[in-house]
């Protein structure tokens, strides 16, 4: 559905569209809300065929060999004589031969028990295994032989661990018992992880680092209030230091991720495809990091001019944010809904990576043969990630909007209207949710190959369509358009301040992910060798940027919304008696004090085209 076709309303002259502040409303763009609406039938089934199929509490805790998850009760699988054991108090995935791992044909030869307590040291007889199963009520025989029948029945040596026993050390990893003798561990990694599809080395590095992702997740959450703050008392000597810490910030984590490469292209180890996915994503990192680094460092040295006048706009921003201080509220009900919404997308995807049916093998044995096309709809879930996220975000946004317009457009600053927030809200959900689901799908679309050198020619058209949605009431297509109308005729220095705020206040996004991603990558690589981190990374980095993004969107948007409202300003009033302006004095006389630097430095520029003497440079005529 293309921006096009939308219907105008025109003024009495029938030459331009009438701005009309808070006049003309209706619902907007509902043939978007009820896409979304189909869209959301579609992961909710996702998610309900997820839940019967999946078994994400096999990735979660690990499973044996007959069929049964470790740590919890289960229901038999027919045919599978050990399957159905109650594994409540066993909860580590022991490996009976994990020095001897072998793969036949195009299985791996394992027999992966569940046990209490992994054996922590090497068990050279039978005797000494069945010493430790009576003192430490860990059994590692298969379940079928009774632990008295370890050193009497004849088939103890095809049904108990090949010795010596290793000893071992439980690890996140799916909860496996991991030998710790030097070559059983290097043995033992090499067949086992190997023999791991990609997609669940990708699972079982977001499960095994989910205390990580977690605390990572709540420092995102601490610098954003921090980047709130240093945005709130903003003066120029902040803004430098902050800007500062950016550059820093940039080179810091560039530096090192090439490190890092370089610590694994050195590192002779290297045997798994962990180690070598880990290593690719890293160079991927560093490259992509040195590009976006490079770029934004010619930003900030091309416009590191006008920081005073920024900070002065901060301040005006500021002063709105005061009138109506529950806006700095905003994003923490926007961050718990992100919080749910994300919780619930990553339990689907786990449950989509372990959907599989039960398989009987030799020996009454069981394996999970992946359902054949669900993997597919992990793309229909990545969409649902991005929109659905993209939507929470931009209903605040409308919502901050809104705020601000209502404040603006009030003749009576003696008698503000009462309860700002909720009346735009209010706006939002009984009109204009269809403009705010169009908008939360298109902007991704366009901002995405464009995301850094880009950035603020998207931000102008993002926050100005739904405040010109808030003024007007027209749908999103509608709203683009006059926003890029109105703007196109106003002062290119004016917009120039108004985009550098909005570049400002995306490198405090920028910061905060730098510091996240660089907490994430100290910590991820200390468990390389088993967890493919590249994608926990990743996902925290998006996190990161949502977090931060929910919190300083209302700085930006309140920006985007003054300018915006000050142009439309412009536009219906010329400071008359009869046509006043709406803007207080503070903002005028910021208007003032820019035009008469512009104009300062139209002078100087046209000066320098002076020669020393004071004459004019001529032409040359031949």
């Amino acid at each position: 559905m293309p921006c096009s076709g939308a219907e105008y309303l025109v003024s009495a002259e029938g030459a331009r569209r009438e701005w009309r502040p808070q006049i003309y409303r209706k619902r907007t763009d509902t043939a978007w809300l009820f896409l979304f609406f189909l869209f959301w039938t579609g992961s909710v089934f996702i998610m309900g065929y997820s839940v019967v199929a999946g078994a994400a509490g096999r990735l979660l805790f690990g499973y044996d060999s007959f069929g049964n998850v470790c740590g919890k009760k289960n229901s038999p699988v027919e045919g599978a004589p050990l399957s159905g054991q109650d594994m409540t108090l066993k909860k580590h995935v022991f490996f009976m031969n994990s020095c001897n791992l072998e793969v036949k044909g195009v299985r791996l030869d394992r027999t992966a028990l569940c046990v209490s307590h992994c054996p922590e040291e090497q068990l050279d007889s039978l005797e000494e295994v069945q010493l430790f199963a009576n003192t430490s009520g860990s059994f590692l025989c298969v379940y079928s032989l009774n632990s008295f029948n370890y050193t009497h029945s004849p088939n103890a040596d095809s049904l108990c661990p090949r010795l010596p026993v290793p000893p071992s050390k439980s690890f996140p990893l799916f909860n496996r018992c991991i030998p710790q003798t030097p070559e059983c561990y290097s043995l033992f990694a090499s067949v086992l992880i190997n023999d791991v599809d990609t997609l669940h080395r990708i699972l079982s590095g977001i499960m095994s680092g989910r205390d990580t992702v977690l605390g990572l997740c709540v420092l995102a959450l601490a610098l954003s209030l921090a980047m709130m703050f240093t945005f709130r008392f903003a003066t120029t000597l902040l803004v430098h230091i902050f800007i500062s810490l950016i550059i820093l910030g940039l080179l810091f984590v560039c530096g090192v991720l090439w490190w890092l490469y370089y610590d694994y292209t050195n590192d002779l180890s290297i045997e798994l495809d962990t180690e070598r996915e880990n290593m690719k994503c890293v160079l991927g990192f560093a490259i992509v990091s040195t590009g976006i680094t490079a770029v934004l460092l010619v930003l900030i040295f091309v416009l590191r001019k006008r920081i005073k006048l920024t900070v002065e706009l901060f301040q005006i921003t500021n002063k709105a944010i005061s009138s109506t201080p529950f806006l700095l509220f905003q994003p923490l009900w926007t961050f718990a809904i992100l919080i749910f919404f994300w919780v619930l997308w990553v339990a689907v995807l786990l449950s989509l990576g372990t959907a599989g049916t039960a398989q009987v093998m030799e020996g009454g044995q069981v394996e999970y043969k992946p359902l054949s096309g669900i993997r597919y709809m992990w793309w229909y879930h990545l969409i649902g990630l991005i929109w659905t996220s993209e939507f929470i975000l931009a209903c605040q946004q409308m919502t901050v909007a809104g705020a601000v317009v209502t404040r603006y457009f009030n003749r009576s600053q003696s008698d503000p209207p009462d309860h700002p927030i909720l009346s735009s809200l209010s706006i939002l959900f009984f009109y204009h949710q269809g403009t705010v689901v169009k908008g939360s799908f298109l902007i991704p679309v366009v901002r995405i190959p464009r995301i850094i050198v880009m950035y603020m020619h998207n931000a102008l058209k993002q926050q100005n369509a739904y405040t010109t949605t808030a003024i007007n009431g027209t749908d999103f297509c509608t709203s683009a358009k006059d926003a890029v109308k109105i703007l196109s005729k106003n002062s290119s220095h004016l917009t120039s301040i108004n985009c550098f705020g909005d570049f400002i206040i995306f490198l405090g996004k920028v910061l905060v992910v730098c510091f996240t991603v660089f907490g994430g990558l100290m910590a991820f690589n200390y468990n390389r060798a088993f967890q493919v981190w590249a994608v926990p990374l990743l996902l925290v980095a998006f996190f990161a940027y949502l977090v931060a993004h929910s919190f300083l969107s209302v700085f930006e948007t309140v920006l985007d919304a003054l300018f915006l409202c000050f142009t439309v300003d412009l536009e219906t009033n010329d400071g008359s008696s009869e046509k006043p302006y709406f803007m207080d004095q503070e903002f005028l006389s910021f208007v003032k004090g820019s035009n008469k630097l512009n104009n300062v430095r139209a002078r100087q520029r046209k000066d320098s085209l002076r020669t020393e003497e004071g004459t004019e440079l001529q032409a040359v005529v031949r």
